[in-house]
């Protein structure tokens, strides 16, 4: 039987920005894609993949690989060779061209390795509208070159993708999540994430649409874009119709350019067989995603960034478990390396542990084989108290109401503290300490809550600098004090304070007291008129717990005036420089103003 043809044309894409719902052809031209294969195929030469021989020691590079083309922070730093711009053909439109180097500065916006495995955990969480039940992440060994090395496995039962929306998946910018409840919404996570992670990723989908069943293969590969000398981000792709008894290829211009295709994702994936490729789907089910991350980046020790021996049921980031080790051992250092807080800085399953609010009643995050025990740090405070606060947003937006759960942590030691602040269930600033450092109001003090008004950073680890974020930002540090303040002494702690009043207050008894002679009686001499000396002095703990409450509420006014002078000087300072920057710019226009009317004086005398 003959491979099925379409009319539309979407074997290769050439990734550029789409922010609207277009067809395939939006998404993927003919034109663009037939030049770029042809240039692929002039270009492309024998894979040359980096070698790993064990988590500890430096994997071998390939000739013509260097440690900084395979660490993260250096991957960018390529000589780019002369290019040239293919003419159109006839009857084709101009197109944005993206150079393969905007995908590793794009994934620079991942400062930190397990926020770009996180984003990757959304799309799975955001498929449980389309019936996914789990999202499995592991380590699996693949062979390039006959040389074993570790990769990254995500994989899920999901709605999947069929060949329109993996193409979408593949462009910059796109995104057909607009509920209200899902996660991802800028377009960007896939890119940024997976090219994070390492250099290059593999993407296996099934997806029943309108009643017909396709799979696809995807390959988003920035050594093949560098090795070959590309200028423009070619993402080779091949489809099939599943919907009979065998898989029989889609073809969307010509079997020369689906073949092309094959060839390019064989040579430059870890699977160089057709059938090793195919073989692919058989644990991905009717429906559902698979990737698969490998040439995972190193860090500047020449050592595989991820860590994945260290524990059989874990994935570990490599320097931040290496600083645990050598830290010097105190009894306080290891209580506090022991906690969650810390431990989510270095371990995956402690980090997603966290990772999302509230718990899911169908669906299971799986890490390296055992399912991860979802743990919500409101559960663990003593003397929890909620806390509703009412942002003021914009007008003719909803009003809406933040619960904030804030309590001491147990057991734990006292420089623990900080609120975790989600995002439509998603974990965005763990344990965010609002308090100065040095003060011991607020230690032992945590808080949980749920802030959908303000938005997050394309990273999902911080929220955008905004007025509601700044006025979130002093609403905790009320929060906090008012807390402290009223139950601190539980923990054993004294009022803000509390000791320099006392004194003060004793002073003064001592003071008053030493008026009056042996007998009780007062002295004649020291009499003063209109001084009226009452008969009963109140009891000092009374006296004392007034002038404690008194100077508890001057506390917390004078921190907001500090708070409020500080951000004022702030906004001076940066007044100021831009003014001196406005000024400077004056100058020099001033000057070459000046120029030329020299010039234009001098022509006029000659």
């Amino acid at each position: 039987m003959p491979p099925k043809v379409e009319k539309e044309h979407l074997n290769v894409v050439d990734i550029a920005s789409s922010d609207d719902d277009g067809d395939a052809q939006t998404v993927a031209r003919k034109q663009a894609s037939s030049l770029g294969e042809r240039q692929l195929r002039r270009n492309i030469s024998s894979p040359e993949i980096p070698q790993s021989s064990g988590p500890i020691t430096p994997p071998a590079l390939p000739s013509g690989e260097t440690l900084d083309s395979r660490s993260f922070w250096k991957a960018g730093n390529y000589v780019i060779g002369p290019t040239s711009k293919p003419a159109l053909l006839e009857g084709a439109l101009e197109h944005a061209r993206v150079h393969p180097k905007f995908l590793h500065s794009n994934a620079t916006s991942h400062k930190w390795a397990f926020g770009a495995i996180a984003e990757l955990m959304d799309n799975a969480v955001d498929e449980i509208q389309h019936s996914a039940t789990f999202i499995k992440v592991d380590k699996i060994d693949i062979k390039m070159d006959n040389s074993p090395g570790p990769a990254l496995l995500f994989l899920d039962d999901g709605g999947g993708m069929d060949p329109v929306l993996l193409r979408k998946c593949m462009s910059l910018g796109y995104s057909s999540k607009k509920a209200n409840t899902t996660i991802g919404q800028y377009g960007n996570g896939f890119k940024t994430s997976t090219m994070r992670l390492g250099a290059d990723v593999i993407v296996f989908s099934r997806s029943t649409r309108a009643g017909k069943a396709t799979q696809s293969v995807g390959l988003l590969s920035y050594t093949f874009l560098r090795r070959t000398g590309q200028d423009d981000v070619i993402v080779p792709m091949i489809d099939f119709d599943i919907s009979g008894h065998w898989a029989e290829p889609i073809i969307y211009s010509t079997h020369d350019d689906w073949s092309s295709n094959l060839k390019t994702i064989l040579e430059w994936s870890p699977f160089s067989l057709k059938e090793d490729l195919l073989l692919q789907f058989d644990d991905i089910g009717p429906h559902g995603t698979k990737i698969v991350i490998y040439n995972l980046w190193l860090n500047d020790e020449g050592i595989y960034e991820l860590a994945f021996d260290d524990d059989d049921e874990d994935i570990r980031l490599r320097d931040e478990a290496l600083r645990e080790a050598t830290t010097k051992v105190l009894k306080k250092t290891v209580e506090l390396q022991s906690h969650i807080s810390y431990r989510l800085r270095y371990s995956l399953r402690a980090y997603a542990s966290m990772l999302y609010l509230r718990k899911f009643n169908n669906f299971q995050i799986i890490l390296r084989g055992k399912p991860v025990q979802q743990f919500n740090i409101a559960d663990e405070l003593q003397y929890p108290k909620v806390v509703t606060y009412k942002p003021q947003v914009a007008a003719g937006s909803k009003e809406c109401s933040v619960e904030t759960t804030i309590g001491f942590i147990k057991e734990t030691p006292t420089n623990v503290s900080g609120f975790n602040v989600y995002h439509k269930n998603r974990l965005i600033r763990p344990f965010w300490k609002v308090k100065s450092d040095g003060s011991v109001i607020g230690n032992g003090v945590v808080g949980v809550l749920e802030a959908d008004f303000i938005e997050p950073a394309h990273d999902k680890q911080d929220f955008e600098r905004s007025s509601l974020f700044v006025r979130l930002e002093n609403r905790l540090k009320q929060m906090v004090h008012e807390y402290w303040k009223g139950h601190c002494y539980l923990m054993g702690y004294q009022p803000p304070g509390f000791a320099a009043k006392q004194k003060k207050l004793l002073a003064n008894q001592h003071n008053n007291s030493s008026n009056f002679p042996a007998g009780g009686k007062q002295d004649s001499r020291d009499e003063q008129p209109g001084l009226d000396v009452p008969d009963v002095v109140m009891p000092e703990g009374d006296l004392a717990s007034t002038s404690v409450d008194q100077l508890c509420e001057e506390n917390i006014q004078l921190f907001m005036r500090c708070e409020e002078k500080a951000q004022k000087e702030a906004e001076l300072k940066q007044t100021i420089e831009e003014l001196e920057k406005g000024l400077e710019d004056m100058r020099k226009k001033c000057a070459h103003l000046s120029s030329l009317l020299e010039s234009k004086r001098k022509q006029k005398v000659t």
